[in-house]
């Protein structure tokens, strides 16, 4: 069978107080989980931090990438084409699942319970949290996905159609000037999921292009906050 997929390089940023709760965050394309933490401690000043959540920013490994005509990237997966109109790339999503599995199953060691995690990412980083929790782990605490879309007839979709159970709600972000992913794509991607069955909120940035902003990373930390509250102490 398959060799098990070697554990994913990560950055944490540790909570403050104890660890109750954990995040994690997947970079675009390209990018590297130092990168994502760094790009998102730019934009707000200060790490993005909490008093109970640990945040997990894990770097893909790198692979052939058919985008860049087969050069290497750290991807999540391959794509035919950066478009939402073709094939998923199965093979390498499912690969990766197991992948982020392994990360999820870390935590839960830890004592982290599968409802005080949530995951979620930028731009494919978010493609493939909806592939992890949608189609393999439905009792996360929540999904987010900033600038990302689904193609049109992925199998996150099929896995619904036959589903019965409460699903992890979905916080998406995407901006109208996106020329990589277009707002549509996100939209549309948003309508499919809650026509099956996904809570599911799409907050629009006029005049953002394929990138983060302040405002949205807010927007972001509130919605974990609510999605994983601080644990009163428990008695002994």
């Amino acid at each position: 069978g398959m060799a098990a997929p070697a554990a994913l390089r990560r950055s944490v940023v540790s909570p403050a107080g104890r660890h109750t709760a954990s995040l994690i965050f997947l970079h675009g394309s390209g990018g590297t989980g130092e990168g994502a933490r760094a790009w998102i401690k730019q934009i707000l000043n200060q790490e993005m931090s909490f008093q109970h959540i640990k945040v997990i920013y894990p770097t893909a490994p790198d692979r052939p990438y058919t985008p860049m005509k087969g050069a290497f990237a750290t991807v999540w997966f391959d794509r035919y084409k950066i478009s939402n109109d073709c094939p998923e790339h199965i093979e390498s999503i499912d690969s990766m699942c197991r992948g982020i599995t392994d990360l999820i199953n870390d935590e839960i060691k830890n004592g982290i319970a599968k409802n005080r995690i949530l995951i979620g990412g930028f731009s494919m980083g978010g493609g493939m949290a909806m592939h992890v929790a949608y189609r393999f782990h439905q009792d996360l605490a929540g999904v987010f996905a900033l600038s990302s879309f689904l193609n049109k007839d992925s199998a996150v979709y099929q896995a619904l159609k036959r589903n019965e159970s409460v699903l992890p709600e979905l916080f998406q972000c995407h901006g109208t000037a996106d020329e990589l992913v277009l707002y549509s794509w996100g939209e549309e991607t948003n309508k499919m999921l809650k026509s099956l069955g996904v809570s599911t909120s799409l907050h629009t940035f006029p005049n953002l292009n394929h990138e983060l902003n302040r405002t949205e990373i807010e927007k972001l930390k509130s919605w974990i906050e609510k999605k994983l509250p601080v644990e009163a102490a428990k008695a002994n």
